[in-house]
């Protein structure tokens, strides 16, 4: 046990932005990584090498913008909402990347069917906003507002795309049965 265990995390987002102390970063890390790395495991439906990337990305991006943290949110919350601003970076760059490389006629899919469980794989099946507004709201459990702040969209859109992506689930989900 160190003497920053006690802190809560307003308290070590301020002491790491000033010291730069890596038991610090360590303690957030620890309290943290666990959470965001298991959203980016349903936002990215199981694709591992590209969740490793992202979380990494998206602690360089907190660490580096410590100092905005202002304890408005939880900061829980606000790394949540860099990770979701990092997946969906990678996701307009590999979208550009397959329009400039690969032509509609060869319909390369950028949605990995994932082969752990039927849930991943109707994950997988849903359209990125989809799958993101789903795995925020009803796995992560972030309201409406805390999503729109994270995508930039409006609240009236983060219900709508619920709406369809709940509707989208229960039809990939078809008839199977869940497991007893």
């Amino acid at each position: 046990m160190t003497a920053h265990d006690d802190l809560s995390d307003l308290e070590l987002a301020r002491h790491y932005a000033v010291t730069r102390d890596e038991r610090v970063f360590s303690l957030l890390y620890g309290r943290h990584s666990a959470a965001v790395n298991g959203l980016l495991r349903r936002l990215l439906a199981g694709a591992e090498e590209d969740v490793k990337e992202i979380l990494q990305e998206t602690w360089i991006r907190a660490m580096q913008k410590i100092r905005n943290f202002r304890g408005d949110a939880k900061f829980r919350t606000w790394l949540i909402g860099i990770a979701v601003n990092c997946h969906r970076e990678r996701r307009r760059r590999e979208r550009a990347s397959v329009h400039e490389e690969v032509s509609e006629a060869v319909g390369v899919s950028l949605v990995r069917a994932a082969d752990a469980t039927d849930v991943t794989e109707c994950l997988a099946a849903l359209t990125a906003e989809h799958r993101e507004v789903l795995v925020l709201h009803d796995v992560e459990g972030f309201t409406h507002e805390e999503i729109s702040s994270f995508l930039g969209i409006e609240q009236g859109t983060s219900k709508s795309r619920l709406f369809r992506a709940r509707h989208a689930f229960r039809e990939r989900w078809g008839g199977r049965r869940t497991k007893e």
